[in-house]
């Protein structure tokens, strides 16, 4: 798949200097090209630059450099035809409380400019779990059910690029559930579908590619599958028979460590590397004595990949 729904070219973000506080710069010129169809998960820790990011690419914010361009229509110069094929699900509940459910979805499809649709809005509060609280008015609802229906706003005008900023957090598993039942029957109508999250298993499961960012910098972009055979490693974990107190200086060259207080040798290598290491290391146990009685080894995850590249957990 190489068609382009989505060009970002060197879009960043610096916010100028005021009274004794410097100019910072929250996003470093990104380059960033989105597949029509697929399922794109940006991860980072917070402040890295993904709501940044997702806020310029939405209008919300300008940037100071770069472009945009949505199925070929530049945002700056085509703005609300642009903003039109967007559905942001922002991280705040912010809604029209006094509203109820219908009348603040259907505002939003009318907001862009779309033709009245009750069937479409129907089937999409049925599809969220919301139809039977269609008259109930915002203030009246659970957290839950207010994240629902910004993801109903957000779908009311059909487009062909949904953003979700952090779309599971202080969400319930039931509505986690669904949404991300939601997002891949998206995905097979041909939404595009770009995520923020913190919780990397789902991007793991979900995603088809995987950027990370730190610091406002763009840091990779690949297909996870690529991105976890190039960057994963895997590790071997022997248990002992009996526990070490310390590593052996005879076993320095492969760098092990130690686990669950001593009972567990672990030895980290690269699968895709000419040579494991694991004859010689398994060699050098044997000859300093140390017997093991189990062993297992496993692949590391896509957090592990992305603690090493930002040094810290998402």
């Amino acid at each position: 798949m190489t068609d382009t729904i989505l060009s970002i070219a060197g879009v960043s973000k610096t916010y100028a200097a005021r009274g004794k506080a410097p100019a910072v710069t929250a996003l470093h010129a990104v380059d960033l090209d989105i597949r029509r169809g697929e399922i794109f998960a940006l991860l980072g820790p917070n402040g890295a630059g993904k709501t940044t990011l997702i806020s310029i690419v939405c209008g919300i914010v300008v940037p100071s450099t770069g472009a945009i361009t949505i199925d070929g229509i530049d945002t700056q110069t085509g703005y609300r035809q642009a903003r039109r094929r967007i559905g942001l699900v922002p991280q705040e509940l912010a809604t029209d409380a006094f509203e109820s459910v219908l009348a603040t979805v259907s505002f939003s499809r009318r907001l862009f400019g779309r033709a009245a649709n009750a069937a479409y809005i129907e089937q999409l509060l049925r599809d969220l779990a919301l139809w039977d609280k269609r008259n109930a008015k915002i203030m009246e609802l659970s957290g839950g059910m207010k994240r629902r229906v910004l993801i109903a706003k957000a779908l009311a005008h059909e487009p062909d690029i949904l953003f979700l900023d952090e779309p599971s957090a202080g969400v319930d598993v039931a509505l986690r559930r669904d949404m991300w039942n939601m997002v891949r029957g998206l995905r097979e109508r041909g939404v595009t579908i770009i995520l923020t999250t913190h919780y990397i298993e789902e991007a793991e499961e979900m995603a088809d590619r995987v950027g990370v960012i730190a610091k406002g910098k763009l840091l990779l972009v690949d297909d996870k599958t690529a991105l976890m055979k190039k960057l994963g490693k895997r590790q071997l974990d022997l248990t002992l028979v009996e526990p070490l107190a310390a590593i052996p200086p005879e076993l320095a060259d492969w760098h092990p460590s130690l686990e669950h207080d001593g009972h567990t040798l672990r030895y980290v290598f690269d699968a895709t590397g000419e040579r494991t290491g694991i004859p010689s290391f398994l060699n050098r146990l044997s000859e300093c004595g140390i017997a093991f009685k189990d062993l297992e080894t496993s692949k590391s995850s896509l957090e592990d990949i992305f603690v090493d590249l930002v040094g810290e957990r998402p």
